[in-house]
């Protein structure tokens, strides 16, 4: 049994070598109990039996390979989520934005966009929402695709409305939508400052500077070096005394929060940059109070 788990191990290992070479994707440091549920998933899906089988299919066949990202894609999320936490951004963080004259916002692994419009109808509450720029981002072409039409499942609008009061919600959450045939649609007011656009955090690099960068549950799925890479990357896009929300199974490990971070709500995994490093943005533009 051993034997066949390390077999097991280099076969997968191949097949995500073989992907990176083929067509620069890189799952080379998710988590390998998340890549191992989902490969055998769309193995079993294709009808196929072992992994070198499905490894060919892949390296030849787009459309298989195409199938197969969908499947890495981290598409579990909704809006409000965590009410917990949006109720301590609310009373923690809002207090501190309102003296900034522009806030950029990254919401970093979006998927179909459900917190992106959180954060926008909270900011719309706070009287934040028109002086900010909320970029969503995610490696799924599909999931943004979704998120850009700002439609969901009327379904799920009940347990929507709950997280949205838990959170500290204002007014009644379907004035924010209508139904129609398709599902709920969200009003066009909540997008006006919205942009989404395709980003890999296992090999992309930083676009811009933010105030705020949003990344929860997203780290759960990496391995340990990549989630140092994607720290990295958040540390090098936030200003000096900007704000990182993570999931709350998420944390920043001690070396980094050492030097990098404090903790705001340690609860709700809200980080601060440390503000040491104000002293390195002065001269270069960089900071809390210049954009």
């Amino acid at each position: 049994m051993e034997q066949s788990e390390d077999l097991e191990r280099i076969e997968l290992l191949l097949l995500l070598e073989g992907i990176y070479q083929q067509y620069g994707y890189d799952f080379r440091n998710y988590s390998f109990q998340y890549i191992r549920r989902r490969v055998w998933n769309r193995i079993r899906c294709e009808g196929l039996q072992s992994i070198p089988s499905f490894q060919e299919r892949v390296l030849r066949e787009r459309e298989m390979m195409d199938r197969l990202s969908v499947d890495f894609s981290i598409n579990v999320t909704e809006m409000f989520r965590d009410p917990s936490f949006f109720l301590a951004f609310r009373k923690k963080v809002v207090p501190l934005l309102r003296a900034l004259p522009g806030i950029r916002i990254w919401h970093a692994g979006c998927s179909t966009g459900e917190e992106v419009y959180s954060m926008a109808i909270l900011l719309f509450e706070e009287g934040l929402y028109e002086k900010s720029t909320i970029y969503g981002t995610d490696m799924s072409g599909s999931a943004l695709d979704k998120a850009s039409k700002g439609i969901f499942p009327i379904r799920k609008m009940q347990m929507y409305t709950k997280n949205y009061m838990l959170s500290g919600g204002k007014q009644a959450f379907s004035e924010y939508y209508s139904v129609q045939e398709k599902g709920v649609v969200f009003h066009s007011f909540l997008a006006e400052n919205i942009e989404y656009f395709q980003h890999n955090l296992a090999i992309d690099h930083s676009f811009n500077e933010f105030h705020i960068i949003i990344c929860r549950n997203v780290l759960i799925y990496f391995n340990d070096i990549l989630q140092q890479r994607v720290l990295n990357l958040f540390r090098e896009s936030l200003v000096p005394l900007g704000f990182l929300g993570l999931g709350n199974k998420e944390f920043i490990p001690n070396n980094l929060q050492r030097n990098d971070f404090i903790e705001l709500d340690p609860q709700e995994k809200i980080y601060r940059k440390n503000a040491a490093l104000l002293g390195r943005a002065i001269g270069t533009g960089r900071g809390w109070g210049r954009l």
